[in-house]
């Protein structure tokens, strides 16, 4: 069964994407901890990063970074925090999240819940700085 970043991939389901390449996209959380959350996705099914080859990975991280400058830009903080966890859907990805403490990057905490617009005006806003 595909996962719901597969059916991302294959335009199944609607996402507000930053970039996107012939192997990997990068698009917004939906449900972000912090606004300019962005994920970083082989486009390729792979339940575990680690278990992607190495140059798709190089590609992955290599694209992280790029995204991550842009999201730092567009949203002015301290660091971008990378995190790999992969429990929530078995599909390959990279959290990148714009910080200012540390709490910023707790995943146990209330997502945000922003409209339509409000991801709309994010990813702009990231993409400007592509």
């Amino acid at each position: 069964m595909a996962s719901i970043f597969t059916k991302i991939v294959k335009g199944e389901i609607p996402s507000y994407k930053i970039i996107e390449t012939d192997k990997c996209l990068a698009f917004l959380d939906v449900f972000p901890l912090v606004e300019g959350h962005v994920l970083v996705i082989p486009k390729q099914e792979v339940d575990d990063l680690f278990d992607v080859d190495n140059e798709l990975y190089t590609e992955l991280m290599l694209l992280s970074k790029r995204v991550s400058k842009a999201v730092k830009e567009a949203y002015p903080c301290i660091k971008v925090g990378v995190s790999v966890i992969g429990l929530e859907v078995p599909h390959a990805h990279i959290h990148l999240i714009p910080l200012n403490e540390v709490a910023d990057m707790n995943f146990s905490k209330e997502k945000l819940k922003l409209t339509k617009s409000q991801l709309e005006e994010s990813a702009k806003k990231i993409k400007n700085f592509l």
